[in-house]
Order: C-alpha cells, then structure tokens, then sequence
C-alpha cells in the first residue's frame, strides 16, 4: 500500500446550490463541524462536497433537484485544495436545459481546464461518507446493500460507476427483448454476451473491495475499542462464480446460465442471476452473529466502524487521504463513543467534516476544529 498524500479542502465555494445563495466558506483544519438547527442548511454543505466523487452525491438527488428555488436554475461549487504539491482548484455545475426539447447539462474543471466528467476528480479527491439514511443498512433489503457496497468500490475504483451503469443498461435491453422477441436467438446471445462481461467485471471489482476490507479489518482490529469489528463477504451465484473461476470461464458459465433461464427470467420480467442480485452480508465480528440481529446501538457503533476501515482501505489502495462526510454521527452516541469517534478520526490523515444541531457535541475537540455556524443558508466561522 502507497503512503498516503494529505489533502485538505480550505474554501468552498456554492453558489444557488440549495438553500445556499452565495457560500463562500475558508476553513482548513483537520475537523470541520458544521452546526445549526435542522433545516439550516447543514446536510447541503456536505452534499456539495460529496458532488466531487463519481455519482450523483451523497442523497443521490436529480441536479436540478439541487438548484436553490427562486435562483438561475442551476448551480455551482468549486473546492480549493491544499496539498503538499500545491493547491489546486476543482468545480462542478449543473446548467439547466435552455428549450423544450434540450436537457441540463453537468460542467467539471480541474485547474480551469475542463474535465470530461466527475471521475476526473479522483485523480485529485477522494470522498467516503456517512449519512443517518444508512441506519438501517443491515436490516434492509439486499438492494440498499449493494449500492452501499457499491459507492464503497467506487471510492478506490473510480470506473465502477460506469461499469455499473453500462451493466444496468445491458440487462434491461435483455429484459426487453424476453418481453417483445422471445424467439430472436442471435440478438439474445449478442446481449448476453455483453451481460455477462459486464457482470463478471463488476462482481470482480466487488470481490475484490470486499476482500481488502476484511482483510484490513482483521489485521487492525481492536477489541478494545467502542466500534466493533465487522466481517464481510459477498453472497451470490455470481459471486461464487468468480470467487473459482478465471474471468473467461466465469463469463462463459454465466452465459450459459442467462441462456438456460431465459424462460424463467422473461416469466419473472427481470434477470434472477447475476451481481444485481448479490449481497453484502456482514457479521458483528466480536459476537459473530449477523449484524442484522445485533442491538440498533450495536449496529450503528458497527457502521462506523466499517466506514473507518473504508477510509483507511481508501487511503492505502489509491494514496490520497479521503475526505470523510458525517451527517450527525455524533447526535445519538454516548460521551465514550463519541470520544472514541474523534480519536479514530484524528487518526485518519484525511480531512474530516461533522454536522450537529448542538456545538456541545463538538466540544471535545478543542482547537482541532473549525466550527462554521450555520443558519438558513447563512455561515459564520469560529475556531473552537
């Protein structure tokens, strides 16, 4: 693993993004904590900083979705990055359709050159996040899993979005041509084909995540510590495919497999088989019990605990430090936890932003902080 290169964002810069008009916010040490009643614009911060990894950011909303009501109808964040190599500037926007019949369109710029899509940006960023949605990962269903594990692949694997996509995209032509040409032989295999290379790459790009996290989870465990060790692995007949076979014979298998259920699959109008139908199942590591049946507080010390091990995953595939995003984290954990969180975090070399109602929760950390007051889209900084 390559040493990390520390990062630091030391002004944002929004403007009609959400509720905020005209943001221009200078920070630069380790911890960022963002406070303010609900509603103040908190959560937007962290979303326009989330906008700089490959994706559609950390609520996954529609861009024109993000345009501030009353503005332009478009928006506008850039960051300045700190690094040992300097500073650098990075933007993204979102300019809305111009006609009827013409869709908004998505800009990104590295250092004033235009950049032909976000993924440029991890060349430069990296970004993990934690958001209270992700509460219920382990109760949820498989679905909420896979795009968990998936944002987490493309934090070290910046192309997996795409192959995600172009995968998504292969099985509903499949889906349609079982639907309305049943019988059409040639165009089925020349799909599947397709299908099944993508399918391989993206359950390999999975296994392979997957594997280095639990892998540096059990070499850096700490059973002392507040968030409990997870085990992870992934469940699928495509997952145990690849897990045996090389890409070439595991592409064949799954092929012959999409051509053996196509009966099945047109009667059930989807693809049973493949990554789509994949799981991430995680264990408390220190109970070894599912983590589905640990406690609500159990999971969520869990949690944390795998999106630290991320981070750190992060920082030694790719060699950037990430920023790590946590949406009120600290809200619903006890003065040990809580404790045990900045520790954790002051020990990842990547930069840190927190959001909270109350300062009191930030209080512990003295003057490794900037607090940024937040307030109906308006911000002042402090250092505490």
């Amino acid at each position: 693993m390559t040493e990390p290169d520390p990062l630091r964002v030391t002004r944002l810069i929004a403007r009609d993004f959400r509720n905020h008009a005209d943001l221009d916010l200078a920070v630069g040490r380790h911890f960022v904590a963002l406070v303010g009643e609900n509603g103040a614009g908190k959560t937007n911060i962290l979303e326009a900083l989330s906008l700089f990894a490959p994706g559609r950011g950390l609520r996954r909303a529609d861009f024109s979705g993000m345009a501030r009501e009353g503005g332009a109808g478009g928006f506008a964040v850039s960051l300045t990055l700190e690094g040992p190599n300097g500073d650098h500037r990075i933007g993204t926007a979102w300019e809305p359709p111009r006609g009827r019949d013409e869709r908004g369109g998505r800009l990104c710029r590295i250092d004033g050159a235009t950049a032909p899509s976000p993924t440029a940006f991890a060349e430069q960023l990296r970004v993990v996040w934690l958001t209270p949605d992700l509460d219920a990962l382990f109760r949820g269903p498989a679905g909420d899993r896979r795009r968990f594990l998936d944002r987490l692949v493309l934090a070290v694997d910046a192309g997996h979005g795409a192959r995600v996509n172009a995968m998504e995209r292969a099985l509903r032509s499949r889906n349609r041509l079982l639907e309305e040409r049943p019988d059409d032989g040639p165009w089925l295999d020349a799909v599947e084909r397709e299908v099944a290379e993508l399918a391989v790459a993206v359950a390999l790009a999975r296994r392979e995540t997957v594997e280095r996290l639990d892998s540096l989870i059990l070499s850096t465990r700490d059973e002392a510590s507040p968030f409990p060790w997870a085990g992870v692995r992934l469940e699928g007949d495509i997952d145990d495919l690849v897990a045996v076979w090389p890409a070439v014979d595991a592409e064949d298998r799954y092929r012959a497999t999409l051509r053996q259920n196509r009966f099945r699959d047109r009667a059930a109008g989807r693809t049973l088989a493949g990554p789509q139908a994949s799981d991430l199942v995680v264990r408390h590591g220190p109970k070894d019990v599912p983590a589905a049946t640990a406690s609500t507080g159990e999971q969520k010390a869990l949690l944390i605990g795998l999106v630290l091990a991320h981070a750190r995953l992060v920082t030694g595939m790719s060699g950037l430090a990430p920023l790590v995003l946590l949406d009120e984290v600290a809200a619903h954990l006890d003065p040990r936890r809580r404790a045990g969180l900045f520790d954790a975090l002051e020990a990842l070399p990547g930069q840190v932003w927190m959001t909270g109602a109350d300062p009191v929760l930030f209080g512990e950390l003295g003057g490794r902080a900037d607090v940024v007051q937040v307030a109906e889209g308006a911000i002042s900084v402090a250092a505490t």
